[in-house]
């Protein structure tokens, strides 16, 4: 259920829209309410899959130092998806789904060369991804697919003077018809109520 306005104008964006884009401040419940958007889906059968990415900017896209297999390399960075996944489907629901394949979560990177339609797909800390990964990840949009692009456009993880596709592709799909944007405030944190505070704090900081 949506805690304020924004939130619930994001869940039927999501419904309306086949590409919508959710920003701003962390604690806003982005990630939480399009994975629990997805995994409804995923559950009423309205797709054959839900598929979350995040681009692994701190192990560099390559993952290849870390220990385990693919799975073990990514979970740290996708520990916020397992948790909503497991908070909306139970743990034991998520499991039986990814083993059937209908549950993927992997780095933004793996996206490359496929077409995924008839998936529900959230593409998460959309801020570290760069103008080529994001182009190269909505382009990947198949036959009865819907996308949910989510990040704090103020929290880029890239080296110094690489632009952000998040806010690249905000400028230039804002006027295409069935993509939408929600822009989240720190009104609508809904973690502790100093999260919100500490939020406006550093944007009065940026502004002056």
């Amino acid at each position: 259920m949506p805690k304020t306005p924004r939130q619930e104008q994001f869940i039927k964006s999501m419904g309306d829209n086949t590409i919508i884009f959710g920003v701003g401040p962390a604690g806003t419940g982005k990630t939480f309410l399009a994975t629990a958007y997805g995994a409804s889906l995923l559950a009423r059968g309205d797709v054959d899959r839900f598929i979350a990415c995040r681009p692994a900017v701190e192990a560099g896209e390559k993952l290849g130092f870390l220990p385990g297999d693919l799975k073990e390399k990514v979970d740290p960075y996708m520990q916020p998806i397992w948790d909503a996944l497991n908070m909306v489907l139970g743990h034991s629901e998520v499991e039986r789904r990814m083993e059937a394949g209908e549950i993927e979560v992997a780095p933004l990177a793996f996206m490359r060369g496929r077409t995924l339609s008839h998936a529900f797909v959230l593409i998460d800390e959309a801020q570290n991804a760069t103008v080529p990964q994001m182009k190269m990840a909505l382009t990947r949009l198949g036959e009865k697919a819907k996308y949910a692009v989510t990040g704090d456009p103020s929290q880029s993880d890239l080296p110094h003077g690489v632009m952000s596709g998040l806010g690249h592709a905000l400028a230039i799909l804002k006027n295409i018809s069935a993509i939408d944007t929600i822009t989240f405030e720190a009104s609508d944190v809904v973690r502790h109520p100093l999260v919100g505070k500490i939020v406006m704090a550093y944007e009065r900081d940026a502004k002056s």
